[in-house]
């Protein structure tokens, strides 16, 4: 290498002596090496535009996606744990399944198939009013091209349907009513009509398929009503109910095209709608359970669904059932914005179940076992109240084996299922109405004579139930051979006892109602009364009472 100062004949120099190097590698090199470069820039130019035709392939695809299907792009569907949250007002468990794992139905030794549509149910018979009485299947609204279907099927014995359909929207704003789920001491003095839903038109609307609003011929602001006075005066009569709310809230249902059809969210799991009205009473929320639980067997779930409560409620202790009766609950006004439901059930007001109705019905109806009337079917008998006792029961872990119904005690428990002061609801005083005035004293005599009872040993319970949680109740009423109490709410847990249970009623003069007689009657299960001529008991002749029930015991 030459040294040389900066000059343009020192440049001249350096160069040709470059020159003179290339032209020792050889003319083969250099032409190598020329291929290459070129190869390189044609497989970058190829690169890009390739890439340029997959990114107009994709950008012209979703313009197309999207102008064919506006309302695909709703937000996603909730999770089960979003759904339970719902604004963090209802209970959310740590374990709470994902959206495809829903609770699934436990095996019940009382079972007995449910279907729906069957015309070969007598009406009035036992089987129409606690079963499979809903036989008249009517479609209202058929899916087209994948919109929105909607059907009823009604019970000629009941009067009343169970609804169900697909793709319909809530809009929570359109209902008029508490926020409902919240604490009962931040809600005191609330008035009950603030907690009924009063529904606006289209508090509810399903998809109908089509194009927008305005195509169905009833106005042009929010499309025809799926159904009318007429259908709901045959098939959801109000009957005796002053205020209705399902029936008010099926009038409110809208038919909408489907570029009205929009959701800000999206609940894929089947989802019952329910109503209630005394939410905090165990016989009428036992009625609601119930209601719900046909509805799901009759529409054929194969889990159990999500609960929406579409009323202003504050919480309550029965949340504890609900929560173990279904996969989940949460409140309407707890949703922000609308939401849809790609399977959402209607159940039947509580008022309307049997259970209810036998107030006021002639239901002649004994209870059996589910095995024995599956040999041999009557139409004056059923096993349906056993099977749903036996569903709560399970949901809280207890055993239901058809081999363990039958008691056989080494000790035998006696159930006293008490009243005492605790704050029902925001309009209650904290003190609820004597049925027995000398409870106490009553309750002492029982223990005294237990304790001397030399002919087996008898453990007698203190049931207070209102500091009791409901898996706690559940389980001293399973675990009774004598259920004995003045008439109450709490009774009505004598639907979860076992075969063989006897009942002890005590009913003042101001109480003779039939609530439990009948419910032990359709229960299979023996009933014994006490009628006062006001509200004191002789402890004496309830004592008297209970050992003759004990002697039929082997006690």
């Amino acid at each position: 290498m030459y040294s040389c100062r900066i000059s343009i004949g020192c440049k001249r120099t350096e160069i040709n002596y470059l020159l003179r190097k290339r032209s020792d590698w050889g003319e083969g090199d250099s032409e190598r090496e020329g291929e290459t470069r070129e190869r390189d820039a044609m497989n970058r130019r190829n690169s890009t535009l390739a890439k340029a035709v997959i990114f107009l392939f994709a950008l012209n695809s979703l313009s197309l996606y999207l102008y064919f299907h506006p309302t695909r792009v709703n937000r996603p569907p909730l999770s089960v744990n979003s759904f339970l949250q719902a604004d963090n007002l209802s209970l959310l468990a740590d374990d709470s399944p994902s959206l495809s794992d829903l609770k699934p139905w436990p095996i019940l030794p009382s079972y007995l198939p449910w279907w729906a549509g069957n015309s070969t149910v007598r009406t009035h018979s036992c089987e129409a009013y606690f079963g499979n009485g809903f036989s008249q299947r009517h479609e209202v609204l058929r899916s087209r091209g994948g919109s929105g279907w909607f059907r009823c099927f009604f019970s000629e014995t009941l009067r009343s349907s169970v609804c169900e359909g697909g793709r319909l929207r809530m809009l929570p704003e359109r209902i008029k009513m508490s926020r409902g789920g919240e604490r009962l001491e931040d809600v005191m003095g609330r008035g009950e009509d603030d907690e009924f839903p009063a529904f606006n038109d289209g508090a509810f609307e399903i998809e109908g398929g089509g194009g927008g609003r305005g195509e169905f011929g009833f106005g042009t602001g929010s499309g025809r009503k799926l159904v009318d006075g007429d259908f709901l005066n045959n098939y959801v009569p109000a009957g005796g109910i002053s205020r209705h709310t399902m029936r008010d809230l099926l009038g409110s249902i809208r038919i909408v095209g489907t570029k009205d059809f929009i959701c800000d969210q999206w609940v894929e799991e089947p989802t019952l709608m329910v109503t209630r009205f005394e939410y905090a009473n165990l016989f009428h929320t036992i009625t609601d359970w119930y209601s719900g639980y046909v509805s799901s067997r009759v529409t054929g779930l194969p889990s159990r669904p999500l609960v929406v409560f579409v009323d202003g409620h504050c919480k309550s202790p029965m949340e504890e059932t609900w929560k173990a009766l279904f996969s989940g609950f949460s409140y309407a006004k707890s949703f922000n914005g609308s939401v849809c439901f790609r399977h959402a059930i209607f159940s039947p007001l509580g008022y309307e179940t049997a259970l209810f109705k036998g107030l006021s019905e002639h239901i002649n109806c004994k209870g059996s076992g589910a095995h024995d009337l599956w040999k041999n079917p009557d139409d004056q008998k059923t096993a349906r109240l056993s099977e749903f006792g036996e569903m709560i029961r399970a949901v809280f872990g207890f055993p239901v084996n058809r081999h363990q119904q039958e008691k056989s005690w080494p000790v035998h428990s006696v159930l006293f299922v008490r009243r005492e002061d605790y704050l029902a609801h925001p309009r209650h005083s904290g003190k609820p109405e004597s049925r027995l005035s000398n409870e106490q004293e009553v309750f002492d005599a029982i223990k005294e004579w237990a304790s001397n009872h030399l002919a087996c040993k008898i453990n007698v319970v203190n049931g207070l139930f209102a500091h009791m949680s409901m898996k706690e109740q559940v389980q001293a009423i399973q675990d009774a051979s004598v259920i004995i109490g003045a008439h109450g709410a709490g009774l009505t847990h004598i639907i979860t006892a076992t075969s063989g249970t006897v009942i002890f009623e005590i009913i003042s003069s101001l109480y003779r109602r039939p609530h439990f007689a009948l419910i032990a009657q359709w229960k299979g299960l023996e009933y014994n009364a006490m009628n006062l001529a006001g509200s004191h008991a002789s402890p004496a002749k309830v004592v008297d009472k209970l050992s003759d029930i004990m002697k039929g015991l082997g006690c």
